[in-house]
């Protein structure tokens, strides 16, 4: 059964559980039994005593007492004899039936007064009884017999009454056990549906109703979280791709108007001012790299935590160092006070974010940008007009560009570049305005002050 396999399983579990407990009390109260009706049986034996004379009288009598035959019909209650040493036996007189003896019987008749010995034996007439043999000294020994259909019709009713007991707890746990499936199975049926869903409408939108705090409802939260997850996913996905596309339609809709421009001059054959044509080259060229820059950081931006390179413990002063040296090669000026600080990360990322930081304050800055490293916080400082307030909560979003710079070259996606990188460090980012103006960006790393690891 597809759908009822673990309900089964676990109702088979639940009544062989109970049928294994039933079984084993059981077998445990009916060992108990037996004994107790087999010591009970051993305890009654002791307990036949005839009256000593008779006992003596019959012994004496004993050589002109006749061996009885046996005979039929059913029998109840105790049986005794005297046995001498050569294993002659002698009954009282209104006793129609003897005990037969055994050779262990005999030899009981050779031990001290009182020595007994019980064993199973049988009477004349072919039942089953247990026997006590008492010596009685000189006089030879006390045979005492009592019937142990008590006990084995005992044991069979007992028997009997805990094979209907059995059967009706197996048939009973069965039913519980169902009932409890389908109750504790409840919750995964409907997470199960769920699943079928979502595989079959992809609506990521599910949810499941959590209840408790037990397993199943853990497993619910989980679902639910990496419903979340992706639907969030799928949506900052959709949202790129709206977002690039929106972005790349600019430049490309500017490089097409060049491009036929420059084809059209020269299939009319009305060549273009050689002036007007290079500033036409210019901005084709300018146009393919800010391209060029816009693709690499959608590339940068769209790695998973599982795309990313493997993380080196490195020397953070010297990338930040050569970020500053890429951008003093772009004209900033930058004055900086670089602290040796070693963290755990991508040093091709963590230079990037710093170099868009640089960048970012020399297009606003009009004088030095100011740079330390310091215990592992880096601060960039420039001079510029800073951030308004009401802008300072988008910065770090995908494509977004305050008023004040799209009319500057860039593509929105630096600053969510640098937060990226960051957090894949372990770090954290934080921009905001200096009291004596300009903007005051903040990057926190883990890491050490030497480049290697204090011991354990």
């Amino acid at each position: 059964m597809r759908h009822g396999s673990l309900r089964s399983r676990l109702t088979l579990l639940v009544t062989a559980a109970v049928a294994i407990a039933i079984a084993a009390v059981a077998a445990v109260s009916g060992w108990l039994v037996y004994r107790e009706l087999d010591e009970g049986l051993d305890r009654s034996l002791g307990n036949v005593r005839p009256n000593p004379a008779e006992v003596r009288t019959v012994g004496r009598n004993c050589q002109q007492n006749p061996k009885p035959q046996p005979v039929g019909g059913h029998w109840f209650g105790p049986v005794w004899q005297v046995v001498t040493d050569t294993g002659e036996r002698c009954l009282p007189h209104e006793q129609s039936l003897a005990i037969k003896v055994e050779p262990a019987d005999i030899a009981v008749t050779k031990l001290p007064a009182e020595e007994a010995l019980v064993r199973e034996g049988q009477l004349t007439n072919g039942k089953r009884v247990r026997v006590m043999t008492t010596s009685l000294g000189n006089d030879g020994a006390l045979m005492a017999a009592l019937p142990e259909h008590d006990i084995y019709g005992a044991m069979g009713t007992l028997v009997k009454s805990l094979v209907l007991v059995a059967l009706v707890g197996v048939l009973g746990a069965a039913t519980i056990g169902l009932l409890i499936a389908n109750t504790a199975l409840r919750p995964v049926r409907r997470l199960t549906k769920a699943v079928e869903h979502i595989a079959q409408t992809e609506d990521l939108d599910t949810t499941i109703p959590v209840k408790g705090d037990d397993e199943i409802a853990r497993l619910s939260r989980s679902f639910n979280a990496m419903t979340a997850a992706l639907a969030g996913s799928r949506d900052r996905q959709r949202q790129l791709v709206a977002d690039a596309g929106h972005e790349l339609r600019t430049p490309l809709t500017s490089l097409r108007t060049n491009i036929d421009l420059l084809l059209r001059s020269e299939q009319t054959g009305r060549a273009l001012d050689p002036a007007a044509k290079e500033r036409l080259l210019v901005n084709v060229k300018a146009q393919f790299a800010e391209l060029s820059t816009l693709v690499g950081d959608l590339l940068m931006l769209s790695r998973g935590e599982t795309d990313r390179e493997p993380h080196t413990r490195f020397a953070f002063h010297e990338v930040v160092a050569a970020a500053i040296e890429r951008a003093e090669l772009r004209g900033a000026e930058v004055r900086s006070d670089l602290e040796p600080w070693y963290v755990l990360g991508n040093p091709a990322s963590l230079e990037r974010a710093v170099l868009n930081l640089l960048d970012n304050a020399a297009k606003f800055s009009p004088g030095e940008i100011d740079v330390q490293l310091e215990a592992g916080v880096l601060t960039v400082r420039d001079h510029g007009p800073g951030i308004p307030d009401q802008d300072m909560p988008h910065v770090f979003e995908r494509f977004w560009r305050s008023s004040s710079a799209r009319s500057l070259p860039g593509s929105g996606l630096g600053l969510a570049i640098v937060m990226q990188a960051v957090k894949e460090a372990g770090g954290s980012v934080e921009l905001e305005n200096a009291p004596d103006g300009g903007v005051l960006a903040t990057i926190s790393l883990p890491g050490l002050s030497s480049s290697q690891p204090p011991h354990a």
